[in-house]
């Protein structure tokens, strides 16, 4: 029996909630939040897997961390307390997985990175789409040398953020570290990097706030270590529903994902469309998480995409500050 223990109980941790209930020798042993509401939420959607959790209606999440009868946190948290929980996680010798952004500014993630040197628990990030099919395949075929060099990428991701987040702690700087490209757009900054293997050279950006403190909508030029150039734009201020769009051109083939389609060119400009029957294997990431700790698989995102991410993230802030002026990376 692994025991867990919700920091944080939103949206988010409810939906680790439900993926967590499907999993056979999982229980949900204390739940932390300074929002009564958000735990009774919790408990009302899912009363078999937390109904006899212990409930933390404070805004210390040390309390949780002190319970000996905890194994494993997972951390469902505004994205400026994630450096500091995930330091007393690992100071309490929990087992950890760490909602995305991992933090929100490169000398945490360097922290968090010292802190985890030697670590002999499992500490993972929420980027669930390390463990789906389509991106498994990007990464294993570029990997392998059989695409060649990649070339040039261009990726988009556009979703009512603005709106949907408007009141909520998400628009807080103070809390959320910054706007949509440190929250959903998290994702697609850290698939692009994690699937290609590239590092990242210089970034020049600009960004719109759109009448509101933090980034909404950002545009991204970028040139990485091996020469190949990419295009990222995150949309948020838009009626349209979520859509994405990356493009990977290597040397010998190119990669087109739209939508959670993938399709693989090959140079013989052979189109193939990748489904279910020739895909490798998809995991939700709570199922990875749990998986890791019975040693049953590895990891599928390692704290250090979490600083790669940030990286880039941080760059595209500087270089939006400077008017578009090309930031250089360390």
């Amino acid at each position: 029996m692994i025991r867990i223990g919700m920091i944080g109980c939103g949206g988010i941790a409810r939906h680790h909630l439900g993926q967590l209930a499907r999993i056979e020798g999982v229980k949900v042993v204390a739940l932390q939040d300074p929002d009564a509401e958000q735990i009774k939420r919790c408990q009302a959607s899912f009363p078999q897997l937390v109904g006899d959790a212990m409930v933390l209606n404070t805004a210390d999440w040390k309390q949780l961390l002190a319970l000996d009868e905890v194994d494993a946190v997972e951390i469902c948290t505004p994205h400026t307390q994630h450096g500091p929980q995930a330091l007393d996680a690992i100071a309490a010798k929990k087992h950890v997985l760490l909602e995305k952004p991992m933090v929100s500014n490169v000398a945490e993630a360097h922290t968090l990175l010292n802190a985890l040197e030697g670590y002999e628990k499992i500490f993972a990030l929420a980027y669930q789409r390390h463990s789906m099919g389509q991106f498994k395949l990007i990464r294993e075929k570029i990997a392998s040398g059989e695409m060649g060099q990649v070339t040039s990428l261009n990726a988009l991701q556009s979703q009512s953020w603005k709106n949907g987040t408007a009141g909520s702690w998400r628009q807080i700087p103070e809390l959320s570290g910054g706007g949509q490209i440190n929250d959903s757009g998290s994702h697609l900054v850290d698939i692009l990097l994690y699937t290609t293997g590239l590092t990242v050279a210089q970034v020049a950006a600009f960004q719109d706030f759109r009448g509101t403190p933090v980034d909404i909508d950002s545009v991204l030029s970028i040139r990485f270590t091996n020469g190949a150039l990419g295009n990222v734009s995150v949309i948020g201020d838009t009626v349209v529903g979520w859509h994405e769009d990356i493009s990977i051109w290597c040397e010998k083939g190119a990669f087109f994902y739209r939508n959670g389609q993938l399709t693989i060119v090959d140079d013989k400009n052979v189109r193939t469309i990748m489904d279910g029957n020739n895909l490798p294997g998809t995991q939700n990431i709570d199922e990875n998480f749990v998986g890791a700790i019975r040693g049953e698989n590895g990891i599928g995102a390692p704290p250090l995409c979490g600083l790669r991410t940030i990286e880039m993230t941080e760059a595209a802030w500087e270089s939006a500050k400077l008017g578009g002026a090309p930031v250089k990376m360390n």
